[in-house]
């Protein structure tokens, strides 16, 4: 029996790198999701696509506080807002609640992470060009160059 408890710890463990946070995942193409099943249904609550997998994860700690209570598990239980109260508690209730969240949420994210990239500024070969974190910006290629020395004054 040893054996199978190694798995299990084996799979739990791969499931926890993969999916750092309950109720998200990710698409094959990067975007993160977020979905909740409605109580005694099988149905199903979109809570939407996002950049990050926090954003998703906070989308789904919203849904699952509505439709479950104080006593839902949480991926983030002391970011719980005082505002979690709604008379409301229909699924597009709940997912117009949520997905307002989690976009609040991915905007955030998703500046702090862009104000992080450094934005560096060089000249290569006679040619101004800007790297953001290592990746070279491209150059418009309809925009007539800009002299940047003497010898193309007339």
């Amino acid at each position: 029996m040893e054996d199978g408890s190694a798995k299990k710890r084996e799979k739990q463990r791969v499931w926890r790198t993969e999916k750092p946070y309950k109720g998200i995942r990710m698409r094959k193409w990067g975007k993160w999701v977020a979905e909740i099943r409605e109580p005694n249904k099988r149905s199903r609550i979109w809570l939407g696509s996002y950049s990050t997998p926090v954003a998703a994860a906070r989308a789904y700690d919203t849904a699952v506080y509505y439709l479950r209570g104080p006593s839902a598990r949480l991926n983030f239980p002391d970011l719980l807002l005082g505002e979690m109260r709604m008379s409301d508690l229909s699924a597009a209730s709940i997912r117009k609640k949520a997905i307002e969240v989690g976009a609040r949420v991915d905007a955030r994210e998703t500046a702090l992470r862009e104000s992080s990239n450094h934005h560096h500024h060089e000249i290569v070969n006679g040619c101004h060009r800007s790297t953001i974190s290592g990746l070279e910006e491209k150059p418009d290629l309809n925009k007539i160059p800009e002299p940047e020395d003497s010898e193309w004054d007339v």
